[in-house]
């Protein structure tokens, strides 16, 4: 296939409104696409048309920053913290999804185990350069440590065992720090998920993303919705306290009706918590949204989805995505979950998903700190990301250097909207006093007052003398304005 010179449709305006307004007949549209449709928030509609997925990572506004600079900030933030984030990127796939942009490495066949062995001795040994370049690091407390991937639950248990009493040493573990795994539903076998639990792992989450045999099929998975009841329903019976799925709207050949049985299904099961995310086409090298790997996902190239548009199959227009993503909210909270952030369901009484809280609440905003290939840190002062060349990563860790790619300063003004940015994702009211005495000045003075106030005028937001709250537009549409407002001028 050719590489086109870019990997997305440059959707005009005209085009956007166009699929804004196409939707299904058995539901009335959303109520975010009269908001989205104002011409006062074209910004927004051409946003959300291929990009509407990105909260994940705040890049910096001084790029070509030191990556030892970064790691001096780090230490220092660390120095003096509360429990922080930690990850465990672990990168072996078995397989590649057609929609997935990450950095991942093919592990299959006869080899797999002793491919996925050797991530797990780079993971390691790159976790000992952190410790040895960021002293601090060994000593702050740990929140929540997640072991991400790519698939690590492809790993066979003597890896899985080594990684994790590794990091249980090595880093501030206490009483209360929660273990995360991910995996793929297929490979989290009874006895791979008893193994979990006997090693002190209290979540699970697993890229689910439907339960529709027809549309994991065409995005590649190669797990049954079968399958993805039966690992939920194992893992309740072995005791993990918290399992979550992914769930993704907008695929190809995706209805509304695949969602709403995606969403019976989920309540049927009452699993802990459910993420949403809608397919994203964007690179994540553009919108510094999230870390892509050098090899894009096939659904990227236009050419691709084309032909497949061609042979009979459906991309759902954007009228009906906001129509799954109402569907799916709604259903939610109905039931009882609450979304806190942006996207992330927890059910009543589970409080927040902790890794991101720890990251994006007002009243925290941690550090966080991502061991393998493409991991995503950042503290308070300045952020990184770790390479996403494979090569080049084992070259770094095998020379002795934390191979970190790139590190983005921000300026105290980046710093300032960073922090309200990462405010709104939680979907909490913003506390102006909060604000005011970490940065000194108030939000309902310039120069956020302008920025607020036009939010106020366009149905996003709400001010009062308290601070400001999201309205329900404001929730749908919160990604596409941090990602598109809100920069204070340095």
């Amino acid at each position: 296939m050719a590489v086109p010179t870019q990997l997305h449709h440059q959707t005009t305006y005209a085009e956007a409104l166009e699929s804004l307004r196409l939707v299904d007949p058995s539901r009335p549209p959303a109520a975010v696409t009269a908001t989205l449709a104002r011409p006062e928030n074209r910004h927004l509609l051409e946003y959300v048309v291929e990009d509407p997925f990105g909260a994940h990572v705040f890049p910096g506004d001084e790029t070509g920053y030191p990556p030892g600079d970064f790691l001096a900030d780090l230490d220092e933030q660390l120095a003096s913290t509360a429990p922080i984030h930690l990850w465990s990127y672990i990168p072996t796939c078995a397989y590649r999804c057609r929609f997935c942009q990450y950095p991942v490495v093919l592990a299959k066949g006869p080899n797999a185990d002793a491919k996925a062995e050797q991530w797990v001795d780079w993971n390691i040994r790159e976790a000992r350069l952190w410790l040895a370049a960021v002293p601090s690091l060994r000593d702050a407390p740990v929140g929540e440590f997640n072991v991400f991937g790519g698939t690590p639950s492809l790993l066979p248990p003597d890896a899985i065992r080594r990684l994790l009493d590794f990091y249980r040493e090595n880093f501030a573990f206490g009483p209360e720090t929660a273990i995360r795994f991910e995996g793929d539903p297929s490979t989290f076998t009874p006895d791979k998920l008893e193994l979990l639990a006997s090693l002190g792992v209290r979540k699970l989450s697993s890229g689910v993303q439907s339960f529709d045999d027809t549309v994991l099929h065409e995005c590649g998975r190669e797990h049954s919705g079968r399958m993805c009841v039966d690992f939920v329903r194992e893992a309740q019976r072995t005791g993990f306290e918290w399992v979550s799925i992914d769930l993704m709207y907008g695929l190809l050949d995706q209805t509304l009706d695949s969602v709403r049985r995606d969403l019976d299904t989920v309540l049927d099961l009452e699993v802990t918590a459910v993420v949403c995310t809608k397919l994203h086409l964007k690179s994540y090298t553009d919108t510094r949204t999230g870390v892509a790997g050098v090899q894009p996902a096939a659904w990227q190239f236009p050419d691709y989805r084309d032909k497949l548009a061609r042979t009979g199959h459906r991309w759902p227009p954007l009228g009906e995505q906001y129509q799954m993503r109402e569907l799916l909210t709604e259903g939610l909270r109905a039931a009882g979950y609450t979304e806190h952030p942006t996207m992330y369901f927890a059910r009543a009484g589970r409080g927040p998903e902790t890794w991101k809280s720890i990251m994006v609440d007002q009243d925290r905003q941690e550090a966080e700190v991502a061991i393998g290939l493409g991991g995503s840190s950042s503290c308070r002062r300045s952020e990184a990301i770790t390479d996403v060349n494979w090569p080049r990563y084992v070259e770094a860790v095998e020379a002795g250097r934390v191979p970190l790619a790139s590190a983005t300063r921000f300026s105290p003004a980046a710093q300032e909207s960073r922090a309200v940015k990462m405010a709104l994702t939680s979907l909490q009211p913003v506390s102006d006093e909060v604000h005011r005495t970490r940065f000194g000045r108030s939000l309902l003075a310039p120069p956020w007052r302008p920025l607020l106030d036009s939010l106020v005028s366009r149905g996003l937001a709400r001010l009062d003398d308290s601070g400001v709250t999201l309205t329900p537009d404001g929730e749908v549409l919160v990604e596409a304005v941090i990602n598109t407002e809100l920069n204070l001028p340095d």
